[in-house]
């Protein structure tokens, strides 16, 4: 079972090396990235981007790019097809995004005639260790998917629980998140999470152990759980937390790079291949650790 981030790294290693096309790669951050995950045999890589702009970046982050394919496109968009393209070509394994907006990159993604589309809800996850505890956490969906039904939700879970298996965790302990952790009319997530709860005990959703509504210190602190005497098989104990909506999920994201300086493997899952779509201010470490579990996942 995965434990920290370098386990993902060497799990990885089990699966790779794979081909990851980067979407306008002019990035010193993503060049480091792509550069550490050659060194450790798990990628090959192709860039997509403008030819001068990639070679300014390679050598302000001092990387040798010589052993990368590149694809010559000044346009950002027109990249991201190409991108794209690859992948559906079985040229490349997974999708990386450079210096391009969110927006830009999924609407290549989601191209009704050339994208990679499954009829899957596609969901993006992130992953972080906990080393007090000696184990990662999931959670899900900072990036993504801004205001989920519940529908939506059961798929966010079930992609998550998924990704969980992935990373030798068999049977997920997911905690629905909310702001308290019993029902109340006026906190429409409290319902959601109540809904999905029963949904998982009749089978559902599967491979994992759901409950909620779990408010985040009751999800992952035993302490707090038996200070509030929650009797749940999953409080003080999630693997895997399901946030409310975007704004939660964002705000955790970079409460943890930024105030607690957590690294976090970030991936978005639900499309026919993995897509690394990390934040352009992450850090080169955050976009190795999420390009090792784009491997993973693939």
């Amino acid at each position: 079972m995965v434990k920290t981030l370098r386990d993902i790294v060497q799990l990885a290693k089990t699966r790779g090396p794979k081909t990851c096309v980067v979407v306008a790669a002019e990035d010193p951050e993503i060049l480091l990235a792509t550069n550490e995950a050659m060194i450790h045999g798990i990628a090959k890589i192709i860039l997509i981007g403008n030819l001068e702009k990639i070679k300014i970046a390679a050598d302000n982050a001092g990387v040798d790019i010589t052993g990368h394919e590149i694809i010559e496109e000044n346009n950002p968009s027109v990249a991201a097809h190409k991108g794209v393209q690859l992948i559906s070509q079985g040229k490349a394994d997974l999708l990386v995004k450079g210096l391009i907006g969110t927006a830009d990159i999924l609407k290549a993604v989601l191209n009704k005639d050339r994208g990679l589309k499954t009829g899957r809800l596609l969901s993006h996850l992130s992953v972080f260790e906990m080393p007090e505890d000696d184990k990662v956490i999931i959670f899900s969906d900072g990036a993504m998917n801004i205001a989920p039904s519940l529908e939506e939700k059961v798929e966010i879970t079930q992609n998550a629980i998924n990704v969980g298996h992935t990373l030798g965790i068999d049977n997920p302990r997911v905690a629905i998140i909310a702001a308290i952790e019993s029902l109340n009319s006026s906190m429409p997530a409290t319902i959601d999470a109540a809904c999905i709860s029963k949904m998982a005990e009749r089978g559902q959703i599967k491979g994992g152990i759901i409950d909620g509504p779990l408010a985040l210190d009751n999800a992952i602190s035993p302490i707090s759980a038996k200070i509030k005497r929650i009797d749940s098989p999953v409080a003080g104990q999630a693997d895997i937390l399901i946030m409310p909506d975007i704004e939660t999920g964002n705000v955790f994201y970079k409460s943890l790079i930024y105030m607690a300086d957590k690294c976090c493997a970030s991936v978005v899952v639900g499309a026919s291949v993995p897509i690394v779509l990390t934040s352009r201010a992450d850090s080169y470490k955050s976009k190795f650790y999420s390009l090792a579990l784009g491997i993973v996942v693939s």
